[in-house]
């Protein structure tokens, strides 16, 4: 028995929930100007209707990316913090593992529909991305790869489709 794919959620979100998001790039080398896929994500989530509260761009070192997780979590009216880039297994990217040992609880499902859609548009490249999404301190945290074509792609199929619900579970 051949089904369908899922175009609708099981479920109705709640009508007119604006969600807080924070955009955080981490790279060595860009600036806001030269920052597309951060700006990328701000378009996206501004024509959805959700609010930017906080946007940086920091290096990719570990420490400079769980303090700046740690700092975002101290705001109570953040719901959302999304980076992007360092993803990948070169040895200056360092976000998966930085941000895997502050996550209170994960979202593997992300990762994993995150490289089966990868899949589907680079082929096995795919599997070199550790793209990963969990909760720390009451918000929601996904971490995509740099490029705009992956950040178009998981903002599109996966986080703006479920970001309302997601936090709507989150504050209970």
């Amino acid at each position: 028995m051949n089904k369908l794919p899922m175009t609708q959620p099981p479920h109705p979100d709640s009508l007119g929930i604006k969600v807080t998001c924070a955009v955080v790039t981490v790279s060595d080398t860009r600036s806001p100007q030269t920052d597309k896929s951060g700006q990328l994500i701000q378009e996206l989530l501004l024509a959805a209707n959700h609010a930017i509260a906080v946007y940086k761009i920091i290096k990719d070192e570990p420490d400079q990316i769980q303090a700046q997780i740690e700092l975002l979590g101290e705001n109570a009216n953040l719901d959302v913090v999304i980076f992007n880039g360092g993803t990948g297994i070169a040895p200056r990217d360092t976000t998966y593992d930085a941000i895997a040992k502050l996550l209170e609880k994960t979202l593997p499902g992300f990762g994993e529909l995150f490289r089966f859609l990868s899949y589907q548009e680079i082929g096995s490249r795919a599997i070199a991305s550790r793209a990963v999404a969990g909760v720390y301190q009451n918000q929601l945290i996904f971490s995509l790869p740099g490029s705009s074509n992956a950040v178009r792609l998981g903002m599109e199929k996966l986080i703006l489709p479920e970001l309302v619900h997601l936090v709507s579970q989150m504050r209970g």
